[in-house]
């Protein structure tokens, strides 16, 4: 980081501090259920193969859908994309056909 860059930081800082900038501020909204067997099953995967391709354990996976246990946060924002896009989430974790075609073999 240049020392131009670093000034520049330490004078948004400041004026922050003096509440001279306005930040702006965005709320997201995440569902506070997620109903992981539905996603699961438009997918076609089995429990396993869910948790695997998607990096959940295979007894979060079992506890979620039976409705013992609910999704933290960060794993409702991750099912909510999954839910949207679950081609963009493999991209996004490194997964090729090869990948997805291994897990689905076991």
């Amino acid at each position: 980081m240049s020392g131009r860059k670093i000034i520049k930081g330490l004078e948004q800082a400041v004026a922050h501090a003096r509440g001279e900038t306005q930040v702006r501020e965005r709320t997201i909204h995440i569902e506070d259920s997620v109903d992981v067997r539905n996603i699961r099953k438009k997918l076609s995967l089995t429990q396993q193969e869910f948790s695997l391709q998607f990096g959940f354990s295979l007894a979060a996976v079992r506890h979620w859908e039976q409705g013992s246990r609910i999704p933290e946060m960060s794993a409702r924002v991750l099912l909510t994309l999954i839910d949207k896009d679950p081609d963009y989430v493999r991209r996004a974790l490194g997964l090729t056909d090869e990948d997805q075609q291994k897990v689905a073999c076991g």
